[in-house]
């Protein structure tokens, strides 16, 4: 675990032990592109070219990197379809599912605080 050292209102110092666990996941989901893909798979199963057209900002090449990425986390999964063309689509694993929660609060907590006019800001 790693510590920190933060000062408190009455000017004490305070220990504060960050959690590895807490870390680990924003850096699995802090990346770029990552929460975006979690909220298309939220609506439902989705192929490669779907996933695409709903993100066209994001590269073909860093797209692939994410899924597999999330792929490795036990986040979303790849399941081969079994007809002739061998459709390939992206979905997310009830580990993927349970993010529902967090991924509705972010995006309150981004409709409250969030101010994309660089002229203003929130406070």
């Amino acid at each position: 675990m790693i510590e920190t050292i933060k000062e408190t209102p009455s000017g004490t110092d305070e220990c504060k032990v960050v959690c590895p666990k807490f870390e680990y996941t924003f850096s699995i989901l802090g990346k770029k592109w990552t929460g975006l893909i979690i909220d298309v798979l939220l609506e439902g199963p989705v192929r490669f070219k779907d996933l695409t057209n709903a993100i066209p900002e994001v590269s073909d090449r860093v797209l692939v990197e994410r899924l597999k990425e999330l792929e490795q986390e036990g986040i979303v999964t790849r399941p081969v379809g079994e007809e002739r063309t061998a459709r390939v689509g992206y979905c997310l694993t009830e580990k993927g599912f349970a993010l529902k929660k967090v991924m509705d609060e972010v995006q309150n907590w981004a409709n409250e605080w969030v101010c994309l006019d660089k002229d203003s800001s929130k406070s």
